[in-house]
């Protein structure tokens, strides 16, 4: 009865081990209103994609890039009626607008849809603006953070699965210390 209880109490954190990691995709198959990676100002929307493939040959992050160096940095144009219009792209060190410019690409036409650029990224926070030169000007914000650690991410998405186990961890207690266990184990003796 031990030994099945242990069984059924370890297959259950597998199955949850299972569900919790699927949280852990890229973007495949996602609503492009669900991404975190897109930015909608009125109408229009823009995707941002960061490549590293000098660590992660197919990896692909958006805010959260995981190690300094070269940093491949896509924007794609997912309006067709974006692509009419001048767009320009600027990453700043620090705050936007407020932080040393250390990338752009000036304001032009881009028909496929996909802007692109190259650049050497240093440990900490950067700020990409996107904007379109409409009127009025639509400007989409992105907060880089480079080789850093967001301890506030990990500690929500740890908290669900910490308040399951301390939940779990009371009632075994309260199993444990119940007569009927007691009983079972004093039939067994």
């Amino acid at each position: 009865m031990l030994r099945q209880s242990i069984r059924s109490t370890v297959g259950f954190f597998a199955v949850l081990g299972m569900f919790y990691t699927g949280m852990a995709l890229g973007h495949e198959n996602i609503n492009p209103e669900d991404d975190i990676c897109v930015r909608k100002g009125g109408e229009n929307m823009v995707r941002l994609s960061a490549y590293q493939p000098q660590n992660n040959l197919f990896g692909e992050t958006c805010e959260e890039i995981p190690a300094a160096g070269e940093t491949y940095l896509v924007v794609d144009l997912l309006d067709l009626a974006m692509r009419d219009i001048p767009v320009s792209l600027k990453v700043f060190r620090g705050a936007a607008n407020e932080g040393e410019t250390i990338a752009q690409v000036d304001a032009s036409y881009h028909p496929d849809g996909v802007i692109s650029g190259v650049g050497m990224l240093d440990k900490g926070l950067y700020s990409l603006v996107v904007t379109a030169e409409s009127v009025p000007p639509m400007n989409y914000h992105y907060q880089l953070r480079v080789d850093m650690v967001d301890y506030g991410k990990i500690a929500r998405a740890w908290t669900g699965p910490a308040i399951v186990l301390l939940f779990l961890s009371w009632l075994v207690y309260n199993f444990l210390q119940s007569r009927r266990w007691r009983s079972m184990l004093d039939h067994y003796r």
